[in-house]
């Protein structure tokens, strides 16, 4: 009988290094037998572990550098001749400590006698995506090829990631620099004013009353002021899921930055696409999984309708006109490209012009975002600051009187 393997869990471990020191981390794991041979693959000793609740552990991701780098020296190393498990083997000393482990389970898996493929898949290294162009190759017998066009299309999400974090990173910045200097103003410095006022008989504005009672408040329970945030960040982690949808939905609806989540949602399908046509998968089949890899809901439902009737007997052509949330020129280019048969080409093209149309959008994005931030970083200290002196210039003015 076939026995079914366990799913991998999270697992909290402390371990010893080899210089001494210890170390904290998060990795996934079959069994504690399977997270301590890991742990000794990179010359680690483990002394506790704990298994992490399911609501709680995040799957251990290798990042897209990694990725990149992996498809990169595969591409250059399958090119000359040498052997997939040499060059796994090699491959695993240029990638990052969180690949290194699953790559030398995928070499591990194909010296025993498995696919490419499919050890990609057991050691959870890639996405169905990833492991689709590569099953494609090696039936077309050009693995070097596969890992060449993968290794483009890992670099080109990895720019439009960054671009992305750029946009994100900014307001956060911002804002956390307001959020601090409101802090210390209301509770440090309008509380003092205030008081200060108080005494020499002033009248103050309630407003400003208003926020002398909240900063006191706040600092003399800072310890309750300190939980009551720390059970709202606990709220937001257990909640992220719908507040992430929550946000991504008002995120498509404004102006400006709608059309940068779509047209960043466009080039990574068309990067997509280019990996696999040219990998020899088929039209219908790689559009069923590059709409995987989407999240904007009309555009992944225009194109899951697409697939859908284009398997019926449709006109691809036509079809191509139907998906509205790509704009006209790029419609009509992939029309013009599946007249003369040349999609594969299509697709690569336009990913690259995507991309460079992201930086664009980005960078105007960036620049309304600038004033705007700092319209709502004046109005939030402004108004702490406008407390304090009009009780001021109200005392002045009387006492000139």
């Amino acid at each position: 009988m076939a026995t079914v393997s366990r799913p991998p869990s999270s697992y909290l471990f402390l371990a010893a290094r080899p210089d001494g020191g210890r170390r904290v981390g998060l990795k996934r794991a079959r069994d504690r037998r399977h997270l301590a041979e890991q742990l000794r693959a990179e010359r680690m000793v483990p002394l506790q572990t704990w298994v992490m609740p399911a609501w709680l552990a995040t799957p251990e991701k290798v990042g897209l550098k990694d990725e990149a780098e992996l498809h990169q020296q595969l591409a250059q190393l399958l090119s000359r001749g040498v052997p997939l498990t040499e060059a796994l083997e090699v491959t695993s000393q240029t990638v990052g400590p969180k690949a290194k482990p699953k790559v030398q389970r995928i070499r591990d898996l194909v010296a025993a006698g498995s696919a490419f493929s499919d050890a990609c898949a057991k050691a959870g290294m890639f996405d169905t995506i990833t492991i689709a162009v590569y099953r494609a190759a090696e039936r077309t017998g050009d693995l070097p090829a596969a890992a060449q066009q993968l290794s483009t299309t890992a670099r080109r999400q990895l720019a439009m990631k960054g671009k992305v974090g750029t946009l994100l990173i900014y307001p956060i910045i911002v804002m956390s620099i307001s959020v601090l200097v409101v802090t210390m103003l209301l509770t440090v410095v309008v509380p003092k004013v205030a008081e200060s006022m108080q005494k020499d008989g002033a009248n103050l504005p309630w407003v400003t009353e208003l926020l002398m009672v909240t900063g006191n408040g706040l600092r003399n329970n800072a310890l309750w002021a300190i939980l009551a945030v720390a059970a709202l960040g606990v709220l937001v982690f257990l909640a992220r899921r719908t507040i992430l949808a929550g946000g991504a939905w008002l995120a498509r609806r404004v102006p400006l930055l709608r059309d940068v989540l779509l047209t960043q949602e466009i080039a990574r399908f068309f990067t997509v696409m280019a990996a696999m046509t040219r990998s020899g998968i088929v039209l219908a089949e790689a559009l069923g999984t590059a709409t995987t890899a989407l999240s904007h809901p009309k555009l992944r439902a225009e194109l899951e309708t697409m697939r859908t009737k284009l398997i019926e007997g449709g006109v691809l052509r036509v079809l191509i006109e139907r998906v509205e949330s790509m704009p006209l020129g790029t419609r009509r280019l992939l029309i013009a490209a599946e007249r003369s048969g040349d999609l594969e080409s299509a697709f690569d093209t336009l990913a690259e012009d995507t991309v460079e149309e992201l930086d664009v959008k980005t960078t105007r994005l960036m620049a309304a975002l600038e004033p705007a931030l700092l319209v709502l970083m004046f109005l939030m200290v402004g108004s702490l600051i406008l407390a304090i002196m009009v009780p001021i210039i109200q005392a002045t003015a009387e006492r000139v009187g």
